[in-house]
């Protein structure tokens, strides 16, 4: 097979490497981790219980630590720019191939999930919505929706000019702050108040809330690209630990007023719990809905550019390269209307996919790549560290794959 052939799952650094400044990295790091994820805090810390914060910290710092990882690996040879090739640096082809083959379908499936979560959010602000098609055919709302903002995305997708993207995406950063914002004014000023006690721990739950901590922080495959661009390179590790404090101090803030807010009766995303006649929840809602907007074009690339180089004589046609993308999402759409259960599709890659991509990947190529003394302290906390993640990827993964079942067979029931 020939190299051309091989995956190669990345973004590609911008023709100006080196020339992001610090605030710039800053922002894209900050957008690269705070996701989606903020929507399904409350719901992770619902099914988990209260002590399950404990979780969301350990995986955050499991999570900062491995992006610190990712830069020391880069540091060992200044030629890798990109995250595969981290992979081949470490454990040669086969290296390269499983980290590309993991990073391709995390992001994937994460985009398929941004457009689920649309469906749902235009789904909740316009319940009447239907599209009746000739000879009968009747497509219901949340399948329309994911098909409409599919459409609407399309041309963001087309754009493959990071620098244009960098400014689409840092909205991302400012709709999450919106939306715990707004999420804590409906309960301060609607009449929702902060009343649950909520549980102290649920163990039944503690896999699903483990699986969704681990999904908003599997931002890692992303770092290689933010690191090649960056202007003063020895500064990255700032920007990854004042980015994981951040996205955790929101995260946690949101996962806290949301359970308090709503308990047991919390949904997969917080926007379907708030009472949609209120000013601060429609705030909520439409930002909810302009969020993985940002976010979807960005996290596009890396699929789009590897799917490029399995056909390298058209590489470079951007009339191909249109195509290519839109295939792309078509294919999406056809797996999110198959699929539309957010939470469960969430938590699956979170468990099977995000946990292996942002924290074990990196941990075993530094661990090979740094060659340390397996007797030494931080050997013994990294190998803890990959523990820790093969535990997300079992447990998180099972759960999940019930859930998917459960859910499957309920709606057959209904229907």
């Amino acid at each position: 097979m020939s190299n051309s052939m091989e995956l190669e799952a990345n973004i590609e650094p911008s023709s100006d490497e080196g020339n992001t400044s610090f605030l710039k990295t800053l922002f894209n790091g900050l957008n690269a981790v705070i996701g989606v994820g903020i929507l399904s805090m409350p719901y992770a810390l619902a099914s988990g219980g209260w002590l399950s914060l404990i979780l969301l910290l350990a995986i955050s710092g499991a999570a900062g630590y491995a992006g610190i990882l990712t830069k020391r690996c880069m540091d060992a040879n200044p030629k890798i720019t990109t995250y595969a090739e981290i992979g081949e640096f470490a454990f040669g082809k086969f290296g390269k191939t499983i980290v590309s083959i993991v990073l391709y379908v995390d992001l994937y499936l994460v985009l398929t999930g941004y457009l689920i979560l649309e469906g749902d959010n235009l789904h909740n602000l316009f319940p009447e919505m239907n599209i009746h098609l000739h000879g009968g055919i009747n497509i219901g709302g949340k399948q329309s929706f994911v098909m409409i903002i599919a459409v609407a995305l399309l041309p963001t997708v087309w754009i493959d000019n990071l620098n244009i993207l960098a400014y689409v995406s840092a909205t991302g950063v400012l709709s999450a702050v919106l939306i715990l914002g707004s999420v804590v004014s409906v309960g301060i000023f609607d009449g929702v108040g902060f009343h649950n006690k909520g549980e102290l721990i649920n163990w039944k739950g503690i896999p699903t809330a483990m699986s969704l901590f681990m999904f908003s922080y599997s931002a890692n495959p992303v770092f290689p690209t933010l690191y090649s661009s960056m202007q003063k390179k020895h500064h990255f590790s700032k920007v990854l630990i004042i980015g994981f404090a951040c996205a955790t101090i929101c995260y946690t803030a949101m996962a806290i007023v949301g359970y308090l807010m709503f308990g047991s009766t919390l949904q997969s995303q917080i926007t379907l719990n708030l009472p949609t006649n209120t000013i601060s929840s429609k705030i909520a809602i439409y930002t909810a809905w302009i969020s993985p907007l940002s976010k979807y074009a960005l996290m596009m690339e890396p699929v789009a550019a590897t799917t490029e180089s399995w056909f390298p004589k058209y590489q470079k046609n951007k009339g191909f390269k249109i195509i290519i993308r839109t295939i792309l999402v078509a294919t999406q759409v056809v797996v999110a209307i198959t699929i539309p259960f957010f939470g469960s599709l969430m938590s699956l890659v979170g468990a099977l996919l995000s946990a292996t991509a942002s924290i074990t990947i990196p941990c075993l190529c530094y661990l090979k790549i740094s060659k340390k003394s397996r007797r030494s302290i931080e050997h013994m906390f990294i190998m803890l560290i990959v523990v820790l993640s093969l535990g997300i990827v079992a447990l998180g993964t099972y759960t999940s794959i019930r859930s998917i079942i459960k859910e499957t067979i309920n709606r057959q029931h209904r229907h």
